[in-house]
């Protein structure tokens, strides 16, 4: 019997169980955000990758491991994708904003995966449920050792690590699943600064705020560039290009 976290292919070419993984899992993405887990079958992914059903089986066996590769592939981008943006940001106040700012870019680049991750982790077999939750937790404490060093420095009041590093994580999930709503009134880079505004700065030392008022002179805190993003939709209707 397989592990958990196996997705077997009856494709031995990695090169090509890659190519072939991605484009039905973009298209499952799609499917499942629009018409939920259950509607959608194997033979309505196959149409909209414009593959053959047959092709789909061989590489998944089942619907169960196309929800668990897309959500893999969330965790792992988050995970993975994170780190090598703190190297060389050496001052801990500067990478808990970087670590922000990333993990809410990475998000605006998956906003329907993302959403699908809320909507249907429960759905996966029990087993791949604790991968997924693992998942998650490992880049959750990737969050709270940015604000560890910032509390262990002086650079930030005692405060609950664990809990505070969770309020900025769904700070981040929030630009996807309210995107509808958040997406209307601020660009990314704005959206970002009035998070760190309400979750880092109001915990900060005196020391503290002096690095993120250098910051804020240096980067704008992000916001430059979301005004120069920004893009306003009258009321009631579609966001502008």
């Amino acid at each position: 019997m397989s592990a958990a976290g196996d997705v077997l292919a009856q494709v031995s070419d990695p090169r090509l169980v890659e190519e072939r993984r991605g484009q039905i899992v973009r298209a499952a993405v799609k499917l499942f955000s629009e018409e939920g887990y259950y509607p959608t079958t194997i033979q309505k992914i196959a149409r909209a990758a414009g593959i053959s059903t047959g092709l789909i089986y061989q590489y998944f066996r089942d619907k169960d491991d196309i929800l668990f590769l897309t959500l893999k592939m969330v965790l792992d981008t988050y995970e993975h994708d994170i780190p090598p943006q703190l190297e060389g940001v050496g001052h801990p106040v500067e990478r808990l904003c970087m670590a922000v700012w990333t993990y809410c870019r990475i998000v605006d680049g998956l906003l329907d995966a993302t959403v699908l991750a809320y909507r249907s982790t429960k759905t996966l077999r029990a087993d791949r449920r604790v991968l997924v939750k693992d998942a998650e937790t490992r880049t959750n404490r990737l969050i709270e050792a940015c604000v560890d060093e910032c509390v262990a420095g002086g650079h930030m009041q005692e405060v609950n690590t664990y809990l505070l590093a969770y309020q900025l994580v769904a700070f981040a999930h929030a630009w996807a699943l309210k995107h509808w709503s958040v997406g209307r009134r601020f660009a990314l880079g704005e959206y970002v600064a009035e998070g760190i505004k309400l979750l880092v700065e109001p915990f900060l030392t005196a020391k503290g705020r002096r690095v993120l008022d250098a910051m804020q002179a240096r980067t704008d805190a992000f916001g430059s560039l979301g005004r120069k993003a920004r893009r306003r939709a009258p009321a009631g209707g579609k966001r502008t290009k």
